[in-house]
């Protein structure tokens, strides 16, 4: 039988945030009243009069306000502050939310709990084995110079979030399984694994961002390392439920959401003083020289017109999942709208704003 997938206990914390956003959530049936759009026809290019998306995605939110686009959609945008893939999976569980921003896994995990989505927009990095998402932090006084060493080590594990699914793919890379180590079920947020690595909860944690550059920071005097592990880890989506691409009126909103996501994500390389300054130190609250690592770490923006590797990167990721959690294998291709596939390609071709 397929292993229950068990969202991190964080995702409870958003019940109250669903809960004010239902409230004002749009009705299940097709804002512009108009017949289903089928899943084979081609996208509305007209966005008409009224409509409205809701959209989880706090960093381009900044992104648009910073480079002057955020009040030029031509419909109404209600931003939902919400990331991640279990707050955004009862987002849209509770008709609450129309777009999400998250990496390669919720998607997965939500067709597996019966939630019908599709990826609309997929960004990567230029370099990505020289600008990983994650690295592996290793706790003070653990030896672990290889991939090779993370046998019979504690490693934290996220089921349905990203880092879990980079522990599965880390152990094959090394050769091992999960019966070579002890997996800790720790939720991947804030600076739980950091500090779960600083108390020797864990030998071995996947941490991101500035807890990259912190957790040295601050325990390196103890012994505290990171390594890293040699894989890609760079996949960011937007996705929505397949019921949303079903309104046409939306289905276009969404196509003009895609494009403008594209430009944002452009114009903060283009502009890193600008994105430093207005998202991490003003929005995020981090300190300059926290900025300038996290915007060098980034590296350059890929946003492909072409999403078959994306594709193929992602079969390799449900499989590696599929086999070890008991769910059954699904096509990563039927993950995907195709008809979006060039739409953040196209959008950059006249530049950023």
């Amino acid at each position: 039988m397929p292993v229950p997938i068990r969202p991190p206990r964080a995702a409870a914390l958003a019940v109250l945030l669903l809960a004010a956003l239902t409230a004002c959530a749009p009705p299940g049936a097709r804002a512009s009243g108009a017949p289903k759009l089928a899943p084979d026809a081609p996208l509305p290019t007209t966005v008409p009069e009224g409509t409205k998306l809701i959209v989880g995605d706090p960093a381009t939110k900044v992104a648009l306000q910073l480079s002057g686009e955020i009040d030029d959609f031509s419909f109404a945008i209600e931003w939902a502050n919400l990331s991640g893939g279990p707050q955004t999976s009862e987002a849209f569980r509770a008709d609450a939310l129309d777009v999400g921003a998250v990496a390669e896994i919720p998607a997965i995990h939500a067709t597996w709990t019966g939630l019908p989505v599709r990826i609309v927009a997929s960004r990567f990095r230029k370099d990505p084995l020289n600008h990983p998402t994650y690295e592996l932090g290793v706790a003070p006084g653990v030896h672990v110079k290889t991939l090779a060493d993370l046998r019979g080590k504690k490693i934290a594990y996220s089921p349905g979030q990203a880092q879990g699914a980079l522990v599965l793919k880390v152990l094959k890379h090394a050769g091992l399984t999960k019966d070579d180590v002890t997996l800790v079920e720790l939720p991947s947020t804030g600076d739980v694994y950091p500090n779960a690595l600083a108390s020797k909860q864990v030998d071995v944690a996947p941490i991101g961002g500035v807890n990259i550059k912190r957790y040295v920071t601050k325990f390196g005097r103890d012994g505290a390392t990171t390594i890293r592990h040699g894989l890609r880890d760079d996949p960011a989506h937007l996705y929505v439920r397949t019921s949303t691409l079903e309104d046409p009126a939306k289905a276009a909103a969404i196509r003009e959401y895609v494009a403008a996501w594209a430009r944002a994500s452009r114009w903060t390389y283009e502009h890193p003083k600008e994105w430093i300054a207005g998202y991490y130190v003003k929005d995020q609250s981090l300190s300059e020289a926290d900025g300038q690592y996290l915007v060098g770490l980034a590296g350059e923006p890929d946003v492909p017109a072409d999403w078959s590797g994306a594709i193929a990167r992602h079969q390799e990721s449900i499989d590696i999942l599929a086999k070890e959690t008991g769910n059954p294998r699904i096509e990563a291709e039927d993950l995907y709208d195709l008809r979006y596939e060039t739409v953040g390609a196209d959008a950059l071709e006249g530049g950023t704003r």
